[in-house]
Order: structure tokens, then sequence, then C-alpha cells
């Protein structure tokens, strides 16, 4: 099966192509630039450079969130757009499983995680053994010191992994005696780890598909929170 997977869901742009069992190539960047003006320009040069053609494509697997509002929109939009013109099936993953997959190596339980600032974080809990991504924790958006305390209950080593790891590594540290962090080369997801996560999921419906985002924007929980004041 041939793949593309798309991940915008951070400051790292992930492009990947999968044919079968074979990685055919990935872009990945990590750069504070605009996604929504590169991504579609990596996706054509990196299926030129595989020799494929979008028409050759059987499946669009793309991050679906949590992470940054405007960055998970936009490769959902692009994903969706392609699925829906090339009429194949179109899988969401979530950006907190891609993060995880990077840590398949390591004996213990992987705590992937994003700044959501005022000290929280987008975060869960997974066991990763090979091709295998256990959800043990659900994805959740929480205080990074409430988050530390709750993983005393586990008796595994803990790795944390993400960009923004080292904006909470001493909450992390002070609370927890297993827990260590992963090196910069698994900071980055791997969107070749996103296309494996998805290609045999059940695919999504194309027009009901929307983001994860765990909670909603500050701007429209604000708005919310207006209409509910004027209602009452």
């Amino acid at each position: 099966m041939k793949v593309l997977a798309i991940d915008t869901s951070t400051f790292v742009m992930g492009i990947a192509v999968v044919d079968g069992q074979i990685v055919k190539g990935e872009i990945i960047t990590n750069l504070k630039k605009n996604h929504s003006i590169r991504v579609m320009p990596a996706i054509e040069a990196l299926l030129q450079e595989c020799d494929m053609s979008p028409k050759d494509l059987e499946r669009i697997v793309v991050a679906k969130g949590p992470g940054s509002y405007t960055g998970v929109r936009i490769g959902v939009t692009i994903a969706k757009t392609l699925a829906w013109t090339l009429n194949i099936p179109l899988v969401g993953v979530s950006s907190l499983e891609v993060m995880a997959a990077s840590a398949k190596y390591f004996q213990g339980l992987v705590v992937p995680l994003m700044d959501a600032r005022r000290g929280q974080i987008y975060t869960g809990l997974y066991k990763v053994e090979g091709d295998c991504v256990q959800s043990i924790v659900a994805d959740q958006v929480i205080l990074a010191t409430e988050w530390a305390n709750e993983l005393k209950a586990y008796n595994e080593p803990i790795l944390l992994v993400g960009n923004d790891s080292s904006l909470h590594e001493a909450t992390f540290v002070e609370t927890l005696d297993r827990v260590q962090v992963a090196p910069a080369t698994l900071h980055n997801p791997r969107p070749s780890e996103l296309a494996w996560l998805g290609i045999n999921r059940e695919p999504e419906d194309i027009h009901t598909f929307v983001p994860n985002y765990i909670r909603l924007a500050e701007a429209e929980a604000n708005w919310l929170a207006r209409q509910q004041e004027r209602t009452e």
C-alpha cells in the first residue's frame, strides 16, 4: 500500500511516503515557519523524488492533534482535501501517539508532551513495544505538576519525549526518581512512524472528520463564555 503521511501539529513539519514495507522518503523540518505555504510544495517535491504521482497514493494518514490549533488545522484540511480529491481512505492518528512511537526501544513508559501554556501540557501515557503503541492513559491537557504527581503511581522507568520536554523537565525530575528525557534525535515526531501507525487502521469519514484539539482555543472559549453570560 502506498501511503502519504502528513504532520503539521507542531513547529515540526513531517511528510513521508511509504510503499508497502519500504519508507520511500521523508521530509522533516523543525522551524518557526508557516506550514500553510510549505506543506503542498513539500508533498509535491517528495512524490516527485520518489517517482510517484498523487494518483498512485492509496491512503492518507494525518496527525490529528493535539498541538498548535493552526498547525493541526492545516494538516487535517490538506489531508481531507487530498483524500476526497483522490477518492482514497483517510486515517487520523494522535499527534502524541506519533511522538511516543519514536521511543520504541525504551524499556518503560513513554510520556510525550507539548507545552500548552500556563504550566499546562498536552500529554498522555504510552507503552511502546516494537511497532505496537499502547495508550495507557488517554491524551489530555493537564498541569505539568499534577501530571508528575499522578505518574508516581507507576513503578516503571519513564521517558519524556517532545521538543517541549526541556520546558518542563525540572518539574518531573523534582517529583519522580525514575524519569529521563529522550535525546534530541527522538524529539521530532517521525512522519514514517505516523504512516506505520495508520496503515492498517479503520479509515475516517472524510466529511465528518475533525481535528482533536482536546480543548477549545482561548478565543473560542472566551466567546462561548460571553454567550453563556448573555443568556443567564
